[in-house]
């Protein structure tokens, strides 16, 4: 959510952002115009109190204070209404009060964008800023993922479509285990580099999933129970993120650094007709996430930090990969600045992302009153939120059966793995 201070100080550098978006940055001046009413009525209604509370004080002060309340009475009866009809209208305007138009302005409005975010206004104008290993060279035809996994027994699309209908899968055998396996493999990596283990709750209220951003942007995208009006998480980032919402930390504490391993349910409202086979897009996937809070002047270098964390799963392993600094118009509603880490699909012959590490800022903060205090004294202040994926357990498994396999049909299980899986490769029968 902005910060209406920052349009009142600033209203050139939230239309930039907007403009460099692709989005129209007339809301700015819409809030301009509702903020000025929301100061307006609420220096009227300072100004009424003040006048009562001069005209309460005459009264103490009178001689005869019964002639004198009798002959004020009218008055301060006549701004005890104009206060109270003043301070509704506060409320009604007020940047703080959920409902009022200037909140809602605020609160639609996508976040200010990182100066170093790259001009472009599709994935198109996405630059890539690092690579890491070579696409294998096979010397047969590579299968896709969803024809290598049926023929190995692991994969099986048409009994949980009978299940659960399109886009669900069920993993078989070793296809199971493979996904256990690196679901431990990036949870002990994550311990390993300080991160905290969370199991949170994957229902999660309303309010948890406005403060994080996810409503109401992406409603449509969201599966919900109607009845308790709770909603099945589109990532662990949401629980990890809100749960600290209405706290102020001790600056020594951060950075608080946490990972989770969840399902995420995603209804996939807006991939009509693509990715429609293998696991690629699927309403329910597992994965590991990983979510930083950080004081703000340290949440650029812990981008990168975090990004890196990511990037090291993917070298561990040896998967090929290439980072990529989304644009600006291809950065999400929450993020100030992105990077995207994708994998390479040999049946594709393409990269695909895999991985998003996003540096949210202040934004999604401000909707969860997550603050920090510095010392005794100091005022609390808005934390920085981070959050990445470190890394989905669908997506990795595809790319290992694709980048693994081999001329008899098999697959090679990387090394770092084969502890986990004690096994060396995935076999037919």
């Amino acid at each position: 959510m902005l910060d209406v201070g920052l349009i009142r100080r600033d209203p050139e550098r939230v239309r930039l952002s907007a403009k460099r978006r692709g989005l129209d940055p007339a809301f700015v001046d819409e809030v301009l115009r509702l903020d000025e009413e929301y100061r307006s009525a609420l220096t009227a209604a300072e100004s009424a109190q003040a006048e009562k509370n001069r005209l309460s004080a005459e009264i103490g002060k009178a001689a005869d204070k019964a002639a004198a309340a009798r002959e004020l009475r009218p008055k301060l009866d006549e701004l005890s209404g104009r206060i109270e009809e003043l301070e509704q209208r506060v409320r009604e305007l007020s940047p703080a009060e959920r409902g009022s138009p200037l909140h809602e302005l605020l609160a639609q409005a996508h976040n200010i964008l990182d100066d170093s975010v790259p001009e472009g206004n599709d994935a198109s104008k996405n630059v890539v800023v690092r690579s890491w290993g070579e696409p294998p060279k096979l010397s047969f035809e590579p299968l896709p993922h969803w024809e290598l996994g049926e023929r190995l027994g692991i994969l099986d699309f048409a009994r949980a479509a009978k299940l659960s209908g399109s886009r669900f899968s069920i993993l078989l055998g070793p296809g199971a285990r493979l996904a256990r396996a690196l679901a431990q493999f990036f949870l002990d990596r994550a311990q390993s580099k300080g991160y905290i283990e969370v199991n949170p709750p994957v229902l999660v209220s309303r309010d948890t999933m406005w403060s994080t951003g996810q409503l109401s942007k992406f409603a449509d995208a969201m599966f919900r129970d109607d009845d308790a009006d709770l909603f099945l998480i589109p990532t662990a980032e949401v629980p990890l993120t809100a749960m600290h919402g209405g706290e102020i930390l001790s600056a020594d504490t951060l950075p608080r650094k946490y990972a989770a391993f969840t399902p995420c349910f995603r209804k996939e409202a807006g991939a009509a007709g693509k990715d429609t086979r293998g696991i690629i897009r699927l309403h329910q996937f597992e994965k590991v996430e990983l979510v930083w809070l950080s004081a703000p002047e340290s949440s650029a270098d812990a981008l990168e930090t975090l990004t890196r964390d990511a990037e090291e799963l993917l070298r561990d392993l040896e998967i090929p990969y290439r980072t990529v600094a989304l644009c600006a118009g291809d950065v999400g509603f929450n993020a100030a600045k992105t990077y995207d880490l994708e994998l390479w699909v040999p049946s594709s012959q393409s990269y695909r992302e895999i991985s998003s590490c996003s540096n949210c800022t202040d934004f999604q903060a401000r909707r969860a009153s997550i603050r920090l205090r510095r010392d005794a004294k100091a005022k609390p202040e808005l934390v920085h939120t981070l959050n990445g994926s470190g890394l989905p357990i669908g997506r990795t498994l595809l790319a290992i059966l694709e980048n693994f396999q081999q001329a008899d049909g098999s697959v090679k299980i990387p090394a770092v793995l084969q502890p986990y899986m004690r096994a060396e490769r995935i076999s037919a029968g």
